[in-house]
């Protein structure tokens, strides 16, 4: 339940603080004049049975006591007295608790058991919700409600803090006060017992009032639910976090190499990118962030215009611009005209625009508004540097003045001490991000600029014809079981290609041999020249063995090979069981490029893919790309290009480019395995050869995890993002006879999803939107076919007309966080109406929503679609026509259904 009866804490309207106190500095103490003295407007309740009046308060013995059920308990005493007091809340009605309490899972094992006591309490009241144990608080600014033993409540403003250290949390509102920077929110969420990150993250985005989050973040629990959460959030508001604890070694010894090159860090990174969250890698950058992201709106991209008294500080913030792969931006003919008019004839002539050290607030304020306006500028940096001429504040009013209709984001550095304070102070107040350097400035702009771009990579159309391939899931979980049960937890080189070439990944031929006669045998049968490998399930690492002899031409090369490699591996490995060696055919291509891909189960985001520059090397160089499944064409794409040696993978220096449809490919097949195969624990194809007319993997190794449990309930619950839902693949007959598929729709879906609602007439879209739009853009598409399948589903009727695929109706339901209540909506193209696909659609969606655990369903539409309102009707939804003039809800409640019709036939895995 990640967001319900939340509002009972942070819209608290009447707050019991049980273990309210006089002792000076104690924790209830410090609480209840907090809330007193604060501000806050709602009823206070001290709790505390040996006081009869606290503050001015009456005090009650216990929370049976209270004159009504306070929204809100905070929890000020022992650890050992929570369980009981817990349970007194819940007994009372009283749904949201603060459990500031030290002293549970953080100091030691009894701790752990006492907070699982809580929590099996608290599970009892339906609903009940609470944040701690160990933890600060929390502040809501808006309602003066400082539900926390911090001292100072902070101005009210448009940023979320979240954070796993209190300490932290302290010193961040000391800043903020002096800085003059406000919050939405603030919370210090201590162990996390109930409501974590993820809660906070769904919580905020429906708050109005914050408009970005900043994150602390220690540990991750939770993974799907954190990554769905800020999947959600950041496709319209940004997220930046700092992640403690980078160099955590892995808690096992990683059994590939890309179980080594996987590390525990690198997973984070790369599951924060896939959310769309900026990571930032220093504290400062998290003061840095909230300063910009609390006074100016994200910039829309990286194109930087500088504007500086003095070109040593400009020359700074170039450098550090163009360091983070910022743009200079390219000021217009027309802005460079303006400027010459507004400006010395010595100024600078270009960007960075000097306006001089004996700048006048007047020049400034010129510099400043000219460039705003720039339409190829997306933000603008004024960097100030006191000299003996220079008017720091009454710049500073002059900058103040140039940006106030402005909508570009304005960043300033006053770059000094004692001069500059008052120049400072006034840009703070105005609400233009102040910093003291211009690499400060450069750093917290392109924090911004990484989060426009994360999101444009997460959302940019496919190619109009992509990737295709075939593959039957339903054999092929039955072709890698039987591999997969071979026996052991590492499976041997041969079962191992054998479940690669079930997905369809090219494998070189590979042959046991157990004596050299066979190995001459197996050879004559490749053919010459061949390579020879250690066959052991003990060795992970076979050159570090000399296990391996390549370009053998005759019997006797092969016949010596053998001989050497047993015996090197049985020298360095006297303890490992050797089965003799496996023959393959020599793979030689000058052109080839060698390449590692490969997967490994992490404990908290569960498998993650990696690609790198592979061959002995891999783990020396370090050039690898981490990602989540499931991949998209994009992704996988992505994934290449940011690795170092993707220029290598192009055309270089005579060499041809090496076939990247093909490459992609595997990486996409690759992705598939790993989620049919939850078992999976360490995947390593290293090298897999790259070369211009395809890809072959010459060596692979698949190590499981037996003690692996599948969760039936909750498909694909090793993986931290749901896969595209096959399943609810099937197809259906309409009046006409005519047969359509029914699916989920997908990324790759966008042309055609365009070209549906383009053909649909404006009568028909304005029935289904409710209001009129002229044409499609990628942002409106991007909403509609990027989806999380764990949050909402839009289920399209497709046909082939002509031999081309067609979308001639989609039912959509958009379930809230909770999965208590849903949305639903249906269009049908206007030639294929009366046909019964919107019935046919509405009856699948309402067989979803039961499988979902969904309560409700609920739809409006305009009070002039008469054949939806009768459709809902026939279905059994309460029609209500009194919500407003131009709107009707239908509403039901969601009953069993019959079980969802399997998947017919085999379908294409586009």
């Amino acid at each position: 339940m990640p967001v319900r009866n939340l509002e009972k804490i942070f819209a608290a309207k009447s707050v019991a603080v049980i273990g309210a106190s006089d002792r000076p500095l104690s924790v209830g103490q410090t609480v209840l004049q907090n809330l007193v003295e604060g501000g806050y407007r709602g009823t206070v309740f001290p709790v505390n049975p040996n006081h009869q009046e606290l503050q001015g308060l009456p005090c009650f013995s216990s929370v049976e006591q209270l004159p009504i059920v306070a929204d809100l308990a905070i929890i000020c005493t022992p650890a050992k007295t929570v369980p009981h007091i817990v349970r007194q809340c819940g007994e009372a009605g009283i749904l949201g608790l603060v459990i500031l309490s030290a002293g549970f899972r953080e100091v030691s094992k009894e701790g752990g058991a006492l907070e699982q006591k809580v929590l099996s309490i608290a599970k009892k009241f339906r609903g009940m919700r609470i944040i701690g144990p160990n933890c600060l608080g929390f502040m809501t600014p808006h309602l003066s409600l400082n539900a926390s033993f911090a001292s100072d409540l902070p101005l009210e403003g448009h940023v979320a803090f979240i954070s796993q250290s209190g300490a932290l949390c302290t010193a961040v509102l000391d800043w903020a006060m002096q800085e003059n920077v406000g919050f939405s929110h603030f919370v210090s969420i201590g162990n996390m017992l109930d409501v974590g990150i993820a809660d906070l993250i769904d919580y905020f985005a429906l708050d109005n009032r914050t408009e970005s989050i900043i994150l602390y973040v220690e540990s991750i629990d939770e993974a799907r639910r954190f990554m769905s959460a800020a999947r959600a959030f950041t496709r319209t508001k940004p997220i930046i976090a700092y992640k403690a604890g980078r160099f955590a070694e892995s808690a096992q010894a990683a059994a590939s190499h890309t179980g080594a090159m996987a590390g525990v860090d690198s997973v984070y990174e790369a599951a924060m990118a896939r959310a769309g969250i900026v990571r930032v890698f220093e504290v400062d950058d998290l003061f840095n962030c909230a300063e910009l992201l609390a006074r100016q709106t994200p910039p829309s991209g990286p194109r930087l215009a500088i504007i500086t008294n003095a070109g040593g500080p400009g020359v700074m913030a170039t450098d550090a611009l163009l360091e983070r792969h910022g743009v200079l931006a390219d000021l217009s003919h027309h802005t460079l005209e303006t400027l010459n008019n507004q400006l010395p004839a010595a100024w600078s002539h270009g960007n960075p625009v000097d306006v001089l050290g004996d700048a006048p607030p007047s020049r400034f304020e010129a510099a400043v508004k000219t460039v705003l306006t720039d339409p190829g500028v997306d933000g603008v940096l004024v960097v100030l540097s006191p000299q003996a001429m220079t008017d720091p504040t009454g710049a500073a009013r002059a900058v103040i003045k140039a940006t106030q209709k402005s909508g570009k984001p304005v960043l300033a550095a006053w770059m000094g001490g004692r001069k500059v304070r008052a120049g400072i102070e006034l840009l703070n107040q105005a609400g233009v991000a102040t910093y003291s350097t211009p690499e400060k400035c450069v750093r917290a702009f392109m924090h911004l600029v990484t989060f426009a771009r994360n999101r444009e990579m997460l959302y940019e159309t496919p190619r109009e014809i992509p990737i295709e391939f075939s593959l039957d899931r339903a054999r092929l979980r039955d072709v890698s079981t039987s591999i997969l049960n071979e026996g052991g937890n590492v499976l041997s080189e041969v079962a191992s290609k054998a479940l690669l070439e079930a997905y369809e990944i090219p494998v070189t031929p590979t042959l046991v041999a157990t004596s050299s006669k066979d190995a001459v045998s197996h050879a004559m049968h490749v053919g010459y020249p061949v390579a020879l490998k250690i066959f052991s399930p003990d060795i992970t690492h076979k050159s570090d063995v000399g296990g391996v002899e390549l370009n053998l031409a005759t019997s006797e090369d092969v016949i010596a090979a053998f001989n050497r490699i047993l015996s090197r591996a049985k020298r360095c490995r006297p303890g490992a069981r050797i089965d003799g060696v496996t023959v393959q055919p020599m793979v030689v291509e000058p052109n080839g490029r060698e390449l590692i891909v490969g997967a490994k189960r992490d404990p908290v985001f569960g498998t993650v893919l990696l690609v790198g520059a592979g061959g002995t090397n891999a783990e020396l160089f370090h050039d690898r790309a981490l990602e989540l499944p499931p991949l998209s064409e994009n992704l996988a794409r992505r994934m290449l290009e940011s690795l170092q040696s993707w220029p290598l993978l192009r055309e270089y220096r005579g060499r041809p480019a090496v076939d990247l449809d093909q490459l992609i490919k595997v990486l996409m097949r690759l992705s598939y395995l790993v989620a049919d195969c939850p078992k999976i624990a360490e995947l390593d194809v290293n090298p897999l050869l790259a070369t211009p007319d395809g890809v072959v993997a010459l060596d692979a190794r698949i190590v499981l995890d037996e003690h692996t449990t599948i969760d039936s309930t909750r498909p694909y619950s090793h993986l931290a993002i749901r896969p595209y839902p096959h399943e609810y693949i099937r197809t259906a007959v309409l009046n006409d006879g005519t047969t359509v598929r029914f699916r989920p729709i997908k990324p790759e879906d966008e042309k055609l999803w365009c070209d549906f609602v383009g053909n649909c007439s404006p009568e028909s879209l304005h029935l289904r939107f409710r209001y009129m739009f002229k044409a499609t853009t990628h942002e409106m598409a991007s909403r509609f076919c990027f989806i999380d399948y764990d949050r909402e589903i839009a289920v399209v009727a497709e046909t082939e007309h002509q031999g081309k695929r067609k979308l001639i109706g989609i039912g959509r339901l958009v379930a809230d966080v909770d999965h208590r209540e849903a949305e639903y909506a249906v269009l049908v193209a206007d030639q294929w109406q009366s046909l019964g696909i919107g019935s046919q659609l509405t009856d699948y969606c309402l067989q979803l929503c039961e499988e979902w655990g969904v309560e409700s369903i609920i739809a409006e539409m305009a009070p002039g679609n008469r054949k939806m309102i009768r459709m809902f009707e026939h279905r059994g939804f309460q029609i209500d026509r009194m919500f407003g003039n131009d709107v009707v809800i239908a509403r039901r409640n969601v009953i069993a259904q019959e079980p969802i019709a399997p998947v017919t036939t085999v379908d294409r895995l586009d």
